[in-house]
């Protein structure tokens, strides 16, 4: 019997989307049918030419995502254009209406309800009345800190706390990471830039709701706060060039209390040239469980692969708007 094959379409020709795409062509289980984006520069070019490949692949980027979409009739959409829900809304709404199951890698699709509950229901309602199921994913918030926490408690007696440190060299990431983390920036206009939200990881509070959501607890507050890292020596990356005492990254934590308590704790530290990075995973409870990553996940390779391997799950699962707690365990498939 053979594997099936799912049908996608990249929404979004990103660094990120760009690689989702390369992932799909080059994977057995998955065929790219179609690559939709508004940039002037990519518009009318075969992903194979705009990938670097060989040669084509017979698949030209659209500007127009309905066209595409009502012409391919794909599986799933992979959706990588932003990180703001209230701002690609009418994207994901459209997609929808299209009658697409959509996996999207917007942060704040992760876990919806935290902050955009009434978004969250309009786009659970369509879903549903489309027949469609739509997922937001990613490594971080998607994956390592909080649904890896998730799994790793299901060899746990007992679970009173959540404690995850992540600490990620940004000098391997793409270009708009190394910008939104705050590289080469004053500490007056780091501080400026966070007060408006412009510099900062987005999805730390998406991911304590989805672990308290995935224990059964009800988070009665949650705080967040962002600081600078300062560059002790110049650092030179491909994209930016930071000389001491500039900002070279970000230092980032997230605290839920729950019954009066901080049972979730998030920190984030993405930073140039960081060393030693690593994931860390901490359990407290009856036999506290640690999990340590040395190195850490690589965000953008790890974020284009839960995406495409969520797919079979989401395509499989009941039509509405789902988290990956509501999801099967989702595995690689070549």
């Amino acid at each position: 019997m053979s594997e099936r094959v799912y049908r996608v379409v990249q929404y979004g020709m990103g660094p990120i989307g760009q690689e989702l795409a390369r992932l799909a062509l080059e994977r057995r289980s998955y065929e790219l049918v179609g690559a939709i984006d508004i940039d002037p520069a990519k518009v009318g070019r075969d992903v194979g030419e705009l990938l670097g490949l060989e040669g084509p692949v017979g698949v030209l980027v659209r500007a127009d995502a309905e066209a595409v979409l009502a012409e391919t009739r794909p599986d799933c959409v992979l959706h990588t254009t932003g990180s703001y829900l209230d701002r690609v809304f009418p994207q994901l709404e459209s997609i929808v209406r299209a009658g697409c199951n959509v996996v999207s890698t917007c942060e704040e699709l992760s876990f919806p309800a935290a902050g955009h509950p009434e978004l969250a229901a309009r786009l659970d309602g369509l879903a549903r009345e489309y027949g469609v199921t739509v997922l937001g994913t990613g490594v971080n918030p998607g994956y390592v800190m909080d649904t890896l926490p998730l799994f790793f408690s299901g060899v746990a007696q007992q679970v009173t706390a959540v404690r995850v440190e992540r600490i990620q060299n940004a000098s391997t990431r793409r270009k708009p990471l190394q910008e939104k983390i705050g590289s080469g920036k004053t500490v007056e206009e780091f501080q400026q830039l966070a007060a408006a939200g412009t510099v900062r990881h987005v999805g730390l509070r998406e991911s304590a709701y989805l672990i308290a959501a995935g224990l059964g607890w009800r988070i009665e507050r949650y705080e967040e706060r962002i600081e600078p890292v300062i560059a002790e020596r110049r650092i030179e990356t491909r994209y930016f060039t930071v000389e001491p005492g500039r900002v070279c990254g970000v230092d980032q934590l997230g605290r839920a209390f729950v019954e009066g308590e901080e049972r979730i704790t998030l920190h984030l530290r993405m930073y140039l040239d960081a060393d030693p990075a690593y994931d860390r995973v901490l359990l407290e409870g009856t036999t506290p469980l640690e999990l340590v990553i040395p190195g850490g996940l690589q965000g953008d390779r790890a974020t284009t692969a839960i995406a495409l391997n969520a797919v079979p799950r989401v395509v499989a699962h009941a039509p509405g708007l789902v988290t990956m707690v509501d999801l099967p365990i989702i595995t690689v498939r070549s």
